[in-house]
């Protein structure tokens, strides 16, 4: 009986293990046949297609294989379906990397999950998702980590800033959605923000709204200062003219006062003008301070303990536009177990490390064959100088002659 206990925890505990990853994709052969190229901006020319590529450097060629975009000014929308589940009651993790190879000036690097039912072949923007995560770069005023969260069909924008990579390397990026109403945000296995569903989000209405039956006294005075009644406009103030004949000017000596008229002097500003006259300003002895609208509790506001679960994940998505293309992602993880995302991000060491020799020595070899080109172009323009001072000197010769 032990025996048979035992078997059934090993198998139960193999089971949950085997639960953990809900969606691995690592782009290896055969990726296509779990992925639908959305059609829906082909009609009016602007879908860009996808290519399969490691890119210019790269750790190892087929294991950092990825999906990648490969047209400027274009949108890309692809997804990929898995088993329904919810992640109520469980901790959600969400991870992939992405490299903009080309050095991203404006698009998007994002994923989205979605729940059902979604036309694939139709997915695009407008498509509901549950949650929005990833990157986000545009000029240099727009570089941040979108993260969104979707609740009773509105989306709502976490409130602070999250930065996000913009080199042409490899980067990790991972959420994790804890069952307490916590999040986490990571960048390359490091924590770069964290936060509440319920502080950090819009999501439930305010606690607190401002009275709607109470109104500013007719008789509050919030005027910090008032013109100060004692004082009184210097005599002649007004007398004093904003512009006056220009005293340098001269009439010009080709002038004729019967053909052009009398002469007047061109007006400039007068030094002397002090503009118009206002009373000094002193502190108002009626002032009661800013009047402060009273709050009061907000009947609509409801708590709400699972604004972190979704009954229905089922799809992953990818809908961006891309100015510049070039980005590939790659390694995107759906799991209930913060450690398979740790257990992933091996991958990336590795890709990171390979990644960035490969790299250094293209510069090199860039480097060099710049070098080279341009000692070329020297030697050749030098030969060139050479061949004309070798013509001057025949001509000179043959003149002599």
């Amino acid at each position: 009986m032990k025996t048979i206990l035992l078997l059934a925890i090993l198998l139960g505990c193999v089971l949950s293990v085997s639960c953990r990853i809900l969606f691995w994709e690592p782009f290896h052969d055969g990726w296509e046949s779990k992925w639908v190229k959305s059609k829906a901006k082909e009609k009016e020319g602007t879908q860009g297609k996808w290519g399969w590529s490691a890119g210019k450097f790269y750790n190892d060629e087929n294991e950092d294989k990825g999906l990648q975009t490969t047209e400027d000014a274009r949108f890309y929308q692809i997804s990929a379906e898995f088993p329904d589940f919810s992640n109520k009651g469980k901790d959600l993790v969400l991870q992939y990397s992405i490299k903009h190879e080309q050095r991203i000036d404006c698009g998007g690097g994002y994923i989205k999950i979605l729940p059902g039912p979604v036309d694939q072949n139709d997915f695009q923007g407008d498509s509901a998702y549950n949650i929005m995560f990833g990157p986000d770069i545009c000029g240099s005023s727009t570089k941040r980590t979108h993260l969104i969260f979707s609740n009773k069909g509105k989306n709502h924008l976490v409130k602070k800033e999250i930065k996000c990579e913009n080199d042409e390397f490899t980067h990790l990026y991972t959420l994790i959605v804890h069952p307490d109403n916590t999040y986490e945000v990571k960048i390359d296995g490091s924590q770069v923000a964290k936060g509440s569903l319920k502080e950090d989000f819009d999501i439930l209405p305010p606690k607190e709204i401002k009275d709607p039956n109470a109104k500013k006294p007719a008789d509050w005075v919030d005027e910090r200062q008032i013109p100060d009644p004692e004082d009184k406009k210097p005599e002649g103030w007004d007398d004093i003219a904003k512009e006056i004949s220009d005293p340098e000017a001269k009439k010009p000596e080709d002038w004729d006062d019967e053909l052009d008229g009398e002469w007047e002097a061109p007006m400039i500003p007068n030094p002397d003008y002090k503009g118009e006259w206002k009373p000094k300003m002193i502190d108002n002895p009626a002032y009661k301070g800013e009047w402060v609208h009273p709050m009061v509790p907000n009947p609509d506001y409801y708590e709400d303990d699972n604004l972190y679960a979704y009954d229905h994940n089922k799809y992953l998505g990818i809908e961006i536009w891309q100015v510049k293309a070039g980005s590939i992602f790659d390694n995107i993880l759906i799991s209930d177990d913060v450690a398979d995302a740790d257990e992933k991000a091996k991958l990336w060491n590795n890709t990171k490390e390979g990644e960035k020799k490969a790299f250094d020595k293209a510069e090199e070899e860039r480097k060099a064959k710049e070098a080279e080109e341009a000692k070329q172009r020297e030697e050749e323009a030098k030969n060139a100088a050479d061949s004309e001072e070798d013509d001057a000197e025949k001509d000179s010769a043959k003149d002599e002659l």
